[in-house]
C-alpha cells in the first residue's frame, strides 16, 4: 500500500520558510496558534515574489513520495572541538586613568582678609564647598584704577544724574534685570556671587541707587553710605576689579533706559558720580579689611522656639565677634547660598562670645523659614559684620525709651541687658513691648524678671489684636505711647515692623523727643526674609 507524500516545512521563528511562504504569518503568540495567520490573504508588498499563476489545465505536479538516499560520508578524525567565543557583556569599558580630586579651596579665596580655612577645617566642610570643575569663560575685568581720575561731581552733574535716575524708575524692574544679565553675560564668573532668585537683589540695587543719589550732595552721610556699603560687599567677595565691570554694564544699561535723557553730557556725569562712589568704596572695605574678616562663621549651639513661628538661635563664632548692643548682623544659611538677611542681636556682648539672634519665620521667607523650621544644633552660618547706629551712650545720663514691637524686642532686649552692665546710676529706662495677641510676647516674662531686680526699668505691654488682656494695656503701640507722655529730654529707641517704627517717630516727635535723640535701624531697608 502506498503512503502519500507529505511535506515538512519548518517555520520556527527566524526561519526563511516564514519569509516565503506567501499567507504564513510569523510564529503565533505563545500558549496557542493563531487562526487569522492561517487564512490572511497576502499582503500587497508579497506581490512582488509571488510566481506567475498556473494555468488551471497545466499538468500537475507529483512530489516524491520517497526522499533520496542520503549520501555516506568519510569518517573525520578526531578534533578538538572549536569553542564559538562568545563577547562579554556587558562590554568592558576602558577605564580611564585616576582622574585627580581638585584641591579644596575656600569661598572668597582672593579676597582679602579671609579667615583661615583649609582641608579639615569643620567650618568650612559644614558647608560641602568644594571648587568647581572648570571655569566659565570671561570677558577679563579692567584693572582697577588704571587710567580712571576720580573727580568730585559738579552741581550740574547731580542735577543730571538725578534727572536720568527719574527716567528709569518707572521702567526699574526690567533695567535691573537688563544690568544684571548684561552682566553676567560678560563676566560669568560673577553669576556664583548672587543668589540663585535675583528678584530681592534687584530691588535692592535700585533702593540703593536711590540712596545715593538722593546723598549726592550730602557728603557726610553718604560718606557714611557708602563706606557701610563697601564693608558690606566684602561678605559677597567683591574686588575692587569688579567695580570696573559692573560701571561698564551700568552706564550701557542707564543709556538704553534713560531714553532721550542720556547724552555725551550724561555720560560723563555718571562715570564721575560712580568712580567716586566706587572709589569710596574700595577705601572702606580695604580699611576694614585690616582688622576685620570678611565674614564669620558661627555654629548653631542653641535653638529655642519661643512660639510657633519664632525661634531663639543662640550661635557661637568661629573667632572673636566685635557688636554692640542695638546692632544687627547679616546671616546667611547653608541651604540659600548668597541670600542674606538681616537680624538684631537680642543680647549684649558677653564673656562667653555666643550671639543670640530672634527669628520670626514670614510668608515666602527664604532664610527666616530656614533659621525657624530647618537651623539645628550642630549647623554653621556665615555673619557679616555688625552694624546699625541704634546704639546708646550709657555714660551720657538721659533716660532711655525703648519700643520693642513683636521680634523688634530683641535689640531692646540687648540694650537693657547693656544698660544693667553700664548704666549709670539714677537712669531710668521704660520699655513699651507691643503685639498682636498675649502669647506673641514671648519676651515679657524675662523683661519683667530684669525689672524685678532693677528698680530703674520699668515694662509695660501692650495688646493691639483684642481678646482678653487681663492687665495689659491696649491699642496700637505708639499711640499708648503718646498717652504717657510729654517724653522731652528722652532718648528714644524703636524697633519692630516698618509702618510701627514710622507711626512711633511722629508720635515721639510730637511728645516733645528731638529728631537727634530717636534711633531706629532704617526702614525699607534689606529686604525681609
Amino acid at each position: 500500500m502506498k503512503s502519500r507524500g507529505t511535506v515538512l516545512v519548518r517555520t520556527g521563528r527566524g526561519s526563511a520558510g516564514v519569509a516565503s511562504v506567501p499567507g504564513l504569518s510569523e510564529a503565533a503568540p505563545e500558549g496557542g496558534t493563531s487562526k487569522a495567520a492561517a487564512v490572511r490573504p497576502p499582503r500587497p508588498s508579497d506581490q512582488q515574489h509571488l510566481p506567475p499563476p498556473v494555468p488551471a489545465d497545466a499538468p500537475t505536479a507529483v512530489l516524491p513520495t520517497v526522499l533520496p538516499p542520503v549520501p555516506v560520508l568519510p569518517p573525520v578524525p578526531m578534533m578538538e572541538p572549536v569553542r564559538p567565543v562568545v563577547p562579554a557583556w556587558p562590554p568592558a569599558v576602558p577605564v580611564p586613568a585616576a582622574v585627580p580630586v581638585p584641591e579644596f579651596r575656600p569661598p572668597f579665596a582672593d579676597a582679602p582678609g579671609l579667615n583661615r580655612a583649609g582641608p579639615g577645617d569643620r567650618w568650612s566642610d559644614a558647608w560641602g564647598v568644594r571648587t568647581a570643575a572648570g571655569r566659565l569663560r570671561a570677558a577679563p575685568l579692567p584693572a582697577a584704577g588704571a587710567g580712571r581720575p576720580v573727580e568730585e561731581p559738579t552741581a550740574r552733574d547731580v542735577e543730571v544724574v538725578r534727572s536720568c535716575l527719574a527716567a528709569v524708575e518707572p521702567v526699574a524692574d526690567r533695567a535691573t534685570g537688563h544690568f544684571y544679565a548684561l552682566l553676567f553675560l560678560r563676566h560669568p564668573e560673577l553669576r556664583s556671587f548672587f543668589p540663585a532668585a535675583m528678584d530681592a537683589h534687584r530691588d535692592l540695587l535700585f533702593r540703593t541707587l536711590l540712596t545715593v543719589v538722593r546723598q549726592l550732595d550730602q557728603p557726610a552721610a553718604l560718606r557714611a553710605t557708602l563706606a557701610g556699603l563697601g564693608r558690606g560687599h566684602r561678605r559677597y567677595g567683591t574686588l575692587a576689579a569688579h567695580y570696573a565691570a559692573v560701571e561698564e554694564c551700568l552706564l550701557r544699561t542707564l543709556a538704553r533706559y534713560a531714553a532721550d535723557r542720556w547724552d555725551a553730557e550724561a555720560d560723563q556725569a555718571w562715570r564721575r558720580a560712580y568712580r567716586m562712589t566706587a572709589a569710596t568704596m574700595i577705601e572702606a572695605a580695604e580699611e576694614d579689611a585690616r582688622t576685620s574678616p570678611p565674614w564669620w562663621q558661627g555654629e548653631v549651639v542653641r535653638h529655642e522656639r519661643r512660639t510657633r513661628d519664632v525661634a531663639a538661635i543662640t550661635v557661637r563664632p568661629d573667632q572673636a565677634y566685635p557688636f554692640r548692643a542695638g546692632q544687627y548682623a547679616a546671616l546667611e544659611t547653608p541651604w540659600w547660598p548668597r541670600v542674606w538677611r538681616h537680624y538684631s542681636f537680642a543680647c549684649a556682648p558677653r564673656g562667653d562670645g555666643l550671639l543670640t539672634f530672634h527669628v520670626k519665620a514670614v510668608q515666602a521667607g527664604w532664610v527666616s523659614n530656614a533659621l525657624v523650621h530647618r537651623a539645628a544644633p550642630g549647623d554653621v552660618l556665615r555673619l557679616g559684620p555688625a552694624a546699625g547706629s541704634m546704639t546708646v551712650d550709657h555714660a551720657a545720663g538721659a533716660d532711655l525709651l525703648c519700643l520693642g514691637g513683636g521680634t523688634g524686642i530683641a535689640p531692646v532686649l540687648a540694650l537693657v541687658e547693656e544698660a544693667a552692665e553700664y548704666g549709670v546710676p539714677g537712669r531710668r529706662v521704660e520699655v513699651f513691648y507691643g503685639a498682636r495677641r498675649a502669647e506673641e510676647l514671648y519676651g515679657l516674662a524675662g523683661l519683667r524678671e530684669l525689672a524685678g531686680r532693677h528698680p530703674w526699668l520699668t515694662v509695660r505691654a501692650v495688646l493691639s489684636g483684642g481678646g482678653p488682656a487681663g492687665r495689659l494695656l491696649t491699642g496700637e503701640l505708639p499711640e499708648v505711647v503718646g498717652r504717657f507722655g510729654p517724653w522731652a529730654g528722652r532718648e528714644a529707641v524703636l524697633s519692630g515692623p516698618p509702618a510701627m517704627v514710622r507711626r512711633g517717630v511722629g508720635v515721639l516727635l510730637r511728645a516733645g523727643v528731638p529728631a537727634e535723640r530717636i534711633r531706629h535701624d532704617p526702614v525699607g531697608g534689606p529686604a525681609l526674609g
